[in-house]
């Protein structure tokens, strides 16, 4: 509980300058091209693109998902994906990357996840209400069903938020783990669902076990959103195993924290 609350009150004392880092990590990621942040729209936007003209007129997948086209399926689980992505990786390097905070000004490596995720979730944010568009343009206006939106974006925010704080205070103590998290990010991608139902699959406990990856549990989530219309908690199993994975990553951060605060700046 002394680690819980040392972790909170740093929040609560950095609080302004976490939205600040924030707006600059966003500006840093971009800096020197004329565009800015804005490039961070470009690939999503681009994959987006690519996988309707690829489902629309290459591969011509004309089956539908309760009367909706498989591209915009697809892309409901996608977009959260590059959120998702980016925190895998770079919420494991987040503290790395901005070593000099850590190091050269003190500031608290509890913290520096925080800003990283605030600024991912941003350009996120956008990514979705361009799918919102999107699914409009294909005759599926906005439905009341999208009040579950904030609430999946939270589940994912605060999920991968302390992914990040577990994983980078490990890899900032060592180089392999971010490169073993690195290479599994591809795997990842792959067993969470993201071009497939996990509720196809015939195998009960593969099955099962899938519904325990945080990935997979958002990606579902926005689908019951956009595709399936159902409400956050009409799914009780899933929701129950988002929070058996949100107690696990919480206990694994304390842990990683406590071990470790007092020697990255030096290792650093």
């Amino acid at each position: 509980m002394n680690t819980v609350r040392e972790i909170f009150n740093e929040h609560k004392l950095y609080g302004r300058q976490i939205l600040k880092l924030a707006k600059a990590d966003l500006v840093k990621t971009y800096r020197g091209s004329a565009l800015g942040w804005a490039w961070a729209l470009v690939k999503p936007v681009v994959t987006i693109f690519v996988f309707w003209f690829a489902f629309s007129y290459g591969l011509r997948m004309g089956r539908e998902i309760d009367g909706f086209p498989f591209f915009l399926w697809l892309i409901a689980g996608f977009v959260p994906w590059f959120y998702m992505q980016s925190m895998i990786t770079g919420g494991a390097g987040c503290i790395r990357a901005n070593n000099q905070l850590v190091t050269k000004m003190h500031f608290p490596a509890s913290v520096v996840p925080t800003f990283v995720s605030i600024s991912k979730l941003f350009i996120n944010i956008i990514l979705v209400v361009i799918m919102i568009v999107i699914f409009w343009a294909f005759g599926h206006p906005p439905t009341i069903y999208y009040l579950n939106i904030p609430v999946y974006m939270a589940m994912m925010f605060v999920w991968f938020t302390i992914w990040a704080l577990f994983s980078g205070m490990l890899s900032a103590m060592s180089r392999d783990f971010l490169n073993l998290i690195k290479a599994l990010s591809q795997a990842i991608f792959w067993m969470s669902g993201i071009i497939y139902d996990v509720n196809s699959i015939d195998v009960h406990w593969i099955k099962s076990m899938l519904c325990y990856n945080p990935v997979t549990i958002i990606a579902t989530g926005f689908r019951y959103t956009f595709v399936y219309q159902k409400w956050f908690f009409e799914d009780a199993y899933m929701l129950r195993c988002y929070f058996i994975c949100l107690i696990v990553i919480i206990i694994l951060a304390i842990w990683a924290y406590k071990k470790t605060y007092k020697d990255i700046p030096d290792v650093l």
